[in-house]
């Protein structure tokens, strides 16, 4: 019920500042057209939430039957974390990007999604591989996917509206123009509101999730040393070029894929991941080690980005990988 509410609430916000976006670009006329957009918006990405996010990154699906041995037990495990944890099994898609890192989508348990980037299931041990998908499954047991999906789509919508109106002004319900002012303050307020929405509903969800996840794998060590490596990995040069095309959907995200957003600042989507990494740590009664930083590799062959060879320092991966 608490999370049905949070929903409501956050498709209320966005639909009204898409609509504020709208008046002040079109007047009246303009309200009444971004609240029908807004709707529609709305009831596409309850129905399609999961493939609208997974289309932006191209993801592909995959079983186990999948011929590379990394990838089945990839779907193997997510199938036997959801298994244990009573819930239903996801779709498993994987994203053709170096960066390290991974998302859950859907509207709910029985119409989720799952998806990793080649760069985490060749950087971490098969052991984190399990405590970053069980964020993941975390996040669709928490119905927190909806929320998520929606947000990206209706911020990324103001954006969207906000780029108009810089270029065209704005007009009142009478035809006559509102001035650039008017015009200007929806480019630089609606985006900004859009990226408060998404920091107010994201932090204390991450952290939700990372204890969730631990329940659900039974290990929250994993997942902290995950973090530690995507983090690391990810400001060591690891991009992700859809992400950047798609800011809107960086808080789906296990840790912010965009360059040069890290910690705690005003639009960050992601708690510190140092923060988290305490948090988790004291569920095992160990105090979290700092993490190597990665280095740039020479770009790769899956995304054009660095190539996701393991670094000299990375630990060894354990008994889990194949």
């Amino acid at each position: 019920m608490r999370n049905h509410l949070r929903t409501f609430m956050l498709l209320a916000a966005l639909t009204a500042l898409f609509m504020g976006a709208g008046y002040l670009i079109g007047g009246a006329t303009g309200m009444v057209i971004a609240f029908a957009l807004a709707a529609g918006m709305n009831f596409i990405s309850y129905w399609n939430a999961d493939k609208i996010v997974l289309s932006m990154y191209r993801a592909s699906p995959v079983d186990e039957g999948h011929p590379e041995p990394l990838i089945r037990n990839y779907v193997a495990d997510v199938h036997a974390l959801a298994d244990g944890a009573g819930m239903p099994r996801p779709k498993v898609y994987v994203i053709d990007q170096d960066q390290p890192n991974a998302f859950a989508t859907g509207r709910d348990p029985s119409h989720a999604a799952v998806a990793a980037t080649r760069g985490l299931l060749q950087m971490l041990d098969r052991r984190e591989i399990r405590g970053v998908m069980a964020h993941e499954l975390a996040h669709v047991k928490n119905r927190d996917t909806l929320t998520m999906t929606i947000t990206a789509t209706v911020a990324g919508a103001i954006g969207m509206l906000a780029n108009f109106a810089f270029f065209f002004g704005g007009r009142d319900e009478d035809g006559r123009p509102t001035g650039m002012i008017g015009a200007i303050v929806v480019a630089i307020l609606g985006p900004i509101a859009a990226a408060l929405v998404q920091m107010a509903i994201s932090r204390h969800r991450e952290y939700e999730a990372d204890r969730e996840g631990a329940a659900i794998s039974g290990d929250p060590g994993a997942l902290a040393s995950a973090l530690q490596k995507i983090e690391a990995y990810a400001r060591g040069g690891y991009f992700n070029p859809d992400a950047e095309r798609n800011p809107a959907t960086a808080h789906m995200f296990i840790i912010n894929p965009l360059a040069g957003r890290g910690g705690d600042n005003l639009f960050s989507t992601h708690p510190a991941t140092h923060n988290r990494v305490a948090a988790l740590m004291q569920l095992t009664g160990q105090t979290p080690q700092p993490q190597a930083r990665a280095q740039a590799s020479p770009r790769g062959p899956w995304s054009g980005g660095a190539t996701a060879v393991p670094r000299t320092d990375a630990p060894r991966r354990g008994p889990w990988s194949s």
